[in-house]
């Protein structure tokens, strides 16, 4: 996309929210390297490791937050796009209510100021989660109609309604696009969001499934995005998904980048329901996050197929990272911010 034809015109200035977590921040970078002036909200002062600081310091940060009104409206004075990333991904019980506030309440401030501050074009990042999940084997479309089922993450339904907030917003005449990644994979805090596979998979987790979901790289993500933002498309969603993997394939090739031995414990139905009462205990024990939770197990088990024909459609000449190549990158990375002490194992 030529910024040129963008409707943001060539000094469209953009606000990221969400600006140091894993998508975040690598929308920033997207944003950056195509030279457009960014604004971006924190929550405190500090700053992604895992983004170059050549990058983070050509942008404008803000100490906010989507549930903090006044300063919301500050940061998007004199703002063109808003790439909404902000938002809180727990499988953990105790943070539930804190991720309802974050995901629902959070974005219902942003459409709210969006329209009242003439905003030409907002990016909303939600989830596939907000689609909904399978046990049969579904091929899943944009066209997915959403329905309560136990498959269903809590945090899934947040996301589910967060969107609900941006249609509400599209009918009240926002221009907005949202867009659904299925499982990002890359190099970012694995401590947060899906990176603790990676940090799972270090750590020597033994445990497989055969269900079956979306993968795709975060950078994959980010820069189709910007490339929807800069677009003239608007009413719409995109599924963001490269390829549909068994989590066995997954977890193997990550067991690979980080030389461990294959995961050997094949978690059924019935192993999983034990295993996630251990670590549920372990967890309680350590006073740390449980490597797996009912949610999570519920998805490892299932086996839903995300379809991409309609972005790749939207977006022509677009073409997915090799999964296999952003695994190896990003245990490489993972491994030196070890040997760096920039992550704690």
């Amino acid at each position: 996309m030529n910024r040129q034809n963008s409707p943001l015109g060539v000094g469209g200035k953009v606000l990221v929210t969400g600006g140091t977590g894993f998508i975040g921040a690598y929308i920033i970078k997207a944003l950056v390297e195509k030279g457009y002036p960014v604004r971006a909200i924190r929550r405190s002062s500090k700053l992604p490791f895992f983004i170059s600081p050549e990058i983070l310091n050509k942008v404008e940060w803000v100490i906010s937050d989507v549930l903090d009104v006044i300063s919301l409206n500050e940061a998007m004075d004199g703002i063109d796009a808003v790439i909404h990333s902000a938002a809180l991904v727990s499988f953990v019980k105790s943070e539930r209510r804190q991720m309802y506030n974050t995901n629902v309440d959070g974005t219902a401030n942003i459409v709210n100021l969006a329209l009242e501050n003439g905003i030409k074009k907002l990016v909303h990042i939600s989830s596939i989660s907000a689609l909904g999940r399978t046990f049969a084997g579904e091929h899943v479309t944009e066209e997915k109609k959403w329905t309560t089922s136990k498959l269903n993450s809590h945090y899934g339904i947040s996301k589910y309604k967060a969107e609900m907030e941006v249609w509400r917003g599209m009918a009240e005449g926002l221009d907005a696009v949202i867009i659904n990644p299925s499982t990002v994979l890359g190099f970012g805090n694995w401590h947060d969001s899906s990176c603790a596979i990676f940090k799972n998979m270090y750590k020597g987790f033994p445990w497989y499934t055969t269900g079956v979901n979306g993968f795709v790289d975060v950078e994959d993500v980010a820069k189709l995005a910007v490339l929807l933002m800069e677009s003239d498309i608007t009413e719409e969603r995109f599924i963001i998904n490269h390829e549909n993997w068994e989590f066995k394939k997954l977890f193997d090739l990550l067991a690979d980048g980080f030389g461990q031995k294959h995961p050997s414990w094949h978690a059924t139905p019935f192993l999983s329901s034990i295993a996630w009462r251990i670590e549920k205990l372990k967890s309680v024990l350590k006073g740390a996050k449980p490597l797996l939770t009912k949610e999570t197990t519920l998805i490892a088990l299932s086996k839903t197929y995300w379809e991409n024909d309609k972005i790749l459609r939207a977006i022509p000449g677009f073409s997915f990272t090799s999964l296999e190549h952003c695994i190896i990158k990003a245990c490489k990375n993972y491994v030196d911010a070890v040997n760096n002490m920039q992550l704690k194992p």
